[in-house]
C-alpha cells in the first residue's frame, strides 16, 4: 500500500510521492503523517527508533497503538481538540523500540489541501538530547522502567502493558513467586492516567480475616473491641489512584464477597457504619496461585476471577526466559558494587557457566540475593564459583534437563562425588532470607579470624564499624 497515492492525503498535497518520502528521511528526528481519523499513513526512516511496528504492518493502524504514549487515550489533543488545530506540542513520554520510556516532544499541526480542506495531522517527535534521558546505552540490560527482559516471553508482556495501563479495566498479574508481580503492578500505576495518585498494595495472605477486613474497608470507633478511633481503609487511601491486591489466592471466602460488591457498585462500607463511600479506585490484583483450579475446588468465588481477570498479564519464570538471565546477573552485580562500593567486573568463565546452568527456582528474588552474596563475599575482580552459595554447584542443569530433575541432580550428585562418599550435601537454604546468610557469612569469618574483628572484616571486604552494626543487629557476641 502506497500512502502516497491513497486518500485522503494524496488530494492535492504529494505531487511526487517519491521525493517527499526521500524528503522526509533524510531528517534526523521521527516525522509522522495521520490522516484524519488518527490513522498512520506514513512515517520517515528515523521513526523506526521510537516503534518497532513494521512499515508494511503500520500504514492504517490508529496512533495510539504505535506512539505508546502516555497521552494517547484520554489527552490527545487532536482526538480532544474543540477548535482549529494549526500548530501545538505536547510533552509527554513513549515507549520506544527498546521498550524503554523516554521523554519527548512532540509537535503537530494540520495538513491542509488546496482548497483549504483539512486532509490530516503530521507529527514530529523529538527525543532527548544525549545525556538527558532515562533510556540505557548500548551494552546494559533493556527494561520497562525497573522491569528487565529482552526475551520474546517479556516482549509480549511489554507490548501489552502500555495498552493496558491506559484502561481503567481489572488486571489479574499471574506467576510464580519472585518473578516481579509487584513491579509490574507498579509500572501499571506509573504509566497510568491515575499516575499522580496514590499505589497502595495489601497483602491479603501477611494478616488474620479479622484484621485484613478493617485494613481493606475501614472502621468505625467502638465498631469492636479496641476500635477507638475511626480508620480508613486500604480503599479509601487509594482513591483516584491503585490499590494492588497480592496474593489475592489468600483472600478469606467471606471477604472474598465483599471485594465482589464493591466491584460492582464501587462503594466502601467502613465496619461498623451504614453510610458508604465511593472509592474511585483502579484494581490490580495478583497471585501464584492456580486460581482456575482454586475455583474448581470451591476455594475461589467464579464470579469474583471474572471481575478481577478483565485483562491477564502472565509473568513467565525465569528456566522460560534464558536470554534474560545474564541481564539480570549484571544488572544487580552493578546494583550491589554501587552498595557495596566495590569493583567487581564480572564472572570468571567457571561461574559464568555455573549460573547460566541453574534453574533458579526463585526467579528472579533468587538471582538477586545469590548476587547479593556473591557480591558480599568476593574478594577478587571477578566472582568465581567459591563465591557462590555451595547449593548452586549441586543443583546447576545439564543442557538437556529439566526443571523436574533438579531432586534427580541432587541426588546424582550425592552418589557420585569422587572420594567423598561420607560427605553430606547441605539442605539448599532458604534464599528468600538473606540475613540468615549474612549472619552464617559473619560468623565463618570471626573464625577465620581468631575472633579479630579487624581481620574479619578485612576477610568481608567491610569496615571495621560496618561489621560491628551487623554484629549487634545478628546478636553475634
Amino acid at each position: 500500500m502506497n500512502p502516497f497515492t491513497s486518500p485522503p492525503i494524496a488530494t492535492g498535497l504529494f505531487r511526487d510521492g517519491t521525493n517527499i518520502k526521500k524528503l522526509l528521511d533524510t531528517l534526523d528526528h521521527p516525522v509522522i503523517i495521520l490522516d484524519n481519523d488518527l490513522n498512520v499513513i506514513f512515517f520517515n526512516a528515523r521513526t523506526r527508533a521510537i516503534s518497532d511496528i513494521p512499515p508494511e504492518k503500520a500504514v492504517g493502524i490508529p496512533c495510539r497503538y504505535f506512539l505508546k504514549s502516555r497521552h494517547c487515550n484520554h489527552e490527545c489533543p487532536l482526538k480532544n481538540s474543540e477548535t482549529k488545530i494549526e500548530k501545538k506540542f505536547i510533552e509527554t513520554d513513549i515507549l520506544n523500540s527498546s521498550r524503554q520510556i523516554v521523554q519527548v516532544k512532540i509537535s503537530f499541526s494540520a495538513i491542509y489541501d488546496s482548497s483549504g480542506n483539512q486532509q490530516g495531522y503530521i507529527l514530529s517527535v523529538k527525543e532527548p538530547e544525549k545525556g538527558k534521558n532515562s533510556t540505557k546505552t548500548q551494552g546494559e540490560d533493556l527494561s520497562f522502567s525497573s522491569i528487565i527482559g529482552k526475551s520474546p516471553q517479556m516482549d509480549k508482556v511489554y507490548r501489552l502493558l502500555p495498552v493496558l495501563a491506559q484502561s481503567d479495566a481489572s488486571i489479574l498479574i499471574t506467576g510464580e513467586t519472585g518473578t516481579g508481580k509487584d513491579l509490574l503492578a507498579e509500572e501499571l500505576h506509573r504509566a497510568s492516567e491515575r499516575s499522580e495518585g496514590p499505589f497502595i498494595k495489601v497483602n491479603c495472605g501477611a494478616l488474620p480475616e479479622t484484621l485484613l477486613e478493617s485494613e481493606l474497608f475501614g472502621h468505625t470507633k467502638g465498631a469492636f473491641t479496641g476500635a477507638v478511633e475511626n480508620k480508613p481503609g486500604r480503599f479509601k487511601l487509594a482513591h483516584n489512584g491503585t490499590l494492588f491486591l497480592t496474593e489475592i489466592g489468600d483472600l478469606p471466602l467471606t471477604l472474598q464477597v465483599k471485594l465482589l460488591t464493591f466491584l460492582d457498585d464501587k462503594v466502601v462500607y467502613p465496619l461498623g457504619s451504614t453510610k458508604g463511600f465511593q472509592a474511585n479506585v483502579r484494581m490490580i490484583a495478583a497471585t501464584h496461585r492456580d486460581l482456575e483450579q482454586m475455583v474448581r475446588e470451591g476455594r475461589f468465588r467464579q464470579d469474583l476471577l471474572f471481575r478481577l481477570n478483565v485483562a491477564r498479564l502472565h509473568l513467565p519464570p525465569l528456566r522460560e526466559r534464558d536470554d534474560d538471565v545474564f541481564l539480570l546477573l549484571n544488572h544487580f552485580l552493578k546494583k550491589f558494587n554501587e552498595v557495596l562500593n566495590k569493583k567487581i567486573s564480572g564472572f570468571t568463565s567457571e561461574a559464568k557457566t555455573t549460573l547460566l546452568s541453574y534453574t533458579y527456582p526463585g526467579n528472579v528474588r533468587e538471582v538477586r540475593n545469590i548476587m547479593e552474596y556473591a557480591a558480599n563475599v568476593c574478594q577478587e575482580s571477578k566472582i568465581t564459583p567459591q563465591d557462590l552459595p555451595a547449593y548452586i554447584q549441586h543443583r546447576a542443569k545439564t543442557p538437556d534437563e529439566t526443571p523436574a530433575k533438579n531432586n534427580e541432580t541432587i541426588k546424582h550428585y550425592e552418589t557420585q562425588i569422587p572420594e567423598q562418599k561420607e560427605t553430606k550435601i547441605e539442605t539448599p537454604p532458604d534464599f528468600s532470607s538473606f540475613p540468615q546468610i549474612e549472619k552464617k557469612l559473619i560468623t565463618d569469618a570471626l573464625f577465620k579470624a581468631g575472633g579479630n574483628k579487624s581481620k574479619a572484616a578485612d576477610i568481608l571486604g567491610w569496615g571495621r564499624t560496618t561489621l560491628w552494626r551487623k554484629m549487634k543487629k545478628y546478636e553475634i557476641g
